[in-house]
C-alpha cells in the first residue's frame, strides 16, 4: 500500500526569532489581516449574541407571542429556536467561505516567509 506523502524531513524546521515575530506582528501586512478578520467576525458575533439574547427574552417576557401557532402544533417559539441553530450553520459557512478567500491565503504569505520560504 503506497502512500504519496513524503516522509518527514530529518532536518529540524528553523524557527523564527522573537524579534522576527515582533517584525511580523508590526506589519503592514499583518495588520490588514488582523483588519480583516476582525472586521468579518466582531460584527457577525454581536449579531448572533444579540439575536440569541432577543429569543431567550422573547421567551422569558413573551409567553403569549412565542407560544402563537404558526402551523398545527409549531409555535413561534419552536420556528426562532430552530432558526438559531440555521444561522449558527450559516454563519459558520459564511466564515469558512471568508477564511479560505481571503484570511488563508494572507496567513500563508506570512507564514512561508516566516519558515523561510518565499
Amino acid at each position: 500500500m503506497a502512500t504519496e506523502t513524503p516522509p518527514p524531513s530529518r532536518t529540524p524546521a528553523q524557527l523564527p526569532s522573537a524579534e522576527e515575530f515582533v517584525a511580523v506582528q508590526e506589519s503592514a501586512e499583518f495588520g490588514e489581516l488582523r483588519r480583516t478578520h476582525r472586521s468579518f467576525a466582531f460584527p457577525l458575533t454581536l449579531a448572533f449574541i444579540v439575536w440569541y439574547l432577543l429569543y431567550v427574552l422573547l421567551s422569558n417576557y413573551a409567553g403569549d407571542f412565542m407560544g402563537t401557532k404558526v402551523a398545527g402544533n409549531v409555535n413561534v417559539a419552536l420556528v426562532l429556536g430552530l432558526a438559531q441553530f440555521l444561522t449558527t450553520f450559516l454563519i459558520a459557512w459564511w466564515y469558512a467561505r471568508h477564511a479560505a478567500a481571503k484570511l488563508d491565503p494572507r496567513a500563508e504569505s506570512i507564514k512561508s516567509r516566516m519558515e523561510g520560504g518565499a
